[in-house]
């Protein structure tokens, strides 16, 4: 006689495939983040950023005189912006946590400097 399973066994293995190819495909997904970019591309990413940065600084320089308490905030902190879209690009380098370090890591130097910058200015003023 044929033996045949239960329908509930048979519900529960579909479930388990199921789960199990779900469970693959997100880990796979979450294989890309944090990942390394290639050194090339690091690079090229981490000069156009660089470019950039000094355009900006160069800008808010001819714009404002710098003498002015405003002004020097202003070229401080697009000089901070500019360091701090470099810095993100170098960590772009880097796998998973050390990734993560870096970025975390830029991200406190910039605040820093923002502070930095508005306290040399709020002492300009008086």
């Amino acid at each position: 006689m044929d033996e045949k399973k239960p329908i509930v066994q048979i519900a529960c293995m579909n479930t388990l495939k199921i789960a199990g190819t779900l469970g693959l495909i997100s880990l796979l997904s979450l294989a890309g983040c944090h990942s390394a970019k290639s050194p090339d591309a690091v690079a090229n990413d981490v000069a156009a950023a660089q470019q950039s940065a000094a355009g900006k600084v160069e800008e808010k320089s001819k714009d404002l005189n710098n003498s002015d308490a405003k002004g020097a905030y202003d070229v401080a902190l697009a000089k901070a912006d500019g360091d701090h879209k470099v810095a993100l690009e170098k960590c772009e380098a880097l796998n998973g946590d050390a990734q993560t370090k870096c970025k975390d890591m830029a991200d406190a130097d910039y605040d820093a400097t923002k502070a930095n910058a508005k306290a040399s200015e709020v002492a300009a003023k008086q």
